[in-house]
């Protein structure tokens, strides 16, 4: 039987192996995700004793078979959320190869908005991936048009 539950400080290791799995999945360069993998887990480690970092698991019989992340980022009120300082941010979305196609990611990003709405934050935002991006346009995401820069240092 699934289970889901909050994140806490004891789940790191499946955290920061489910976001490697996520960004390797992706396509990305394994080299550069392992050259990531150390600064996030103590970036983590921080977030999550503070719980700023925050978020849900989803275990069968104590195996995890899927979680997602979440955090609150402070911003400037914005035409999209005028009276809010804050957005939340969706991160780390991955679920376990033999539970996937089963409706768990939908459940789990319900269950993300859901903790969004009690902690009073109304406007989202997440990078989605290739595959992850039909999930979230049947759940009423949109696509907006943020840029980046990668500066040389």
């Amino acid at each position: 039987m699934l289970k889901t539950r909050h994140l806490n400080p004891a789940d790191i290791d499946l955290i920061c192996d489910h976001r490697a799995n996520m960004f390797l999945e992706a396509g990305k360069d394994a080299d550069a995700a392992s050259a990531m993998a150390p600064p996030f887990r103590n970036w983590l480690q921080g977030h999550l004793a503070a719980e700023t970092y925050f978020g849900f698991i989803t275990e069968e019989d104590g195996k995890p078979a899927g979680s997602v992340g979440l955090m609150s980022i402070d911003w400037p009120p914005h035409p999209e959320h005028p009276d809010e300082a804050h957005r939340g941010y969706v991160l780390n979305l991955y679920i376990e190869k033999p539970y996937r196609k089963q409706g768990l990611a939908s459940m789990l990003m319900k269950k993300s908005e859901d903790e969004f709405r009690r902690r009073n934050i109304s406007y989202l935002i997440l990078h989605p991936t290739a595959m992850a991006r039909p999930l979230y346009e049947s759940m009423g995401w949109q696509i907006s048009g943020e840029m980046i820069k990668k500066l040389v240092r």
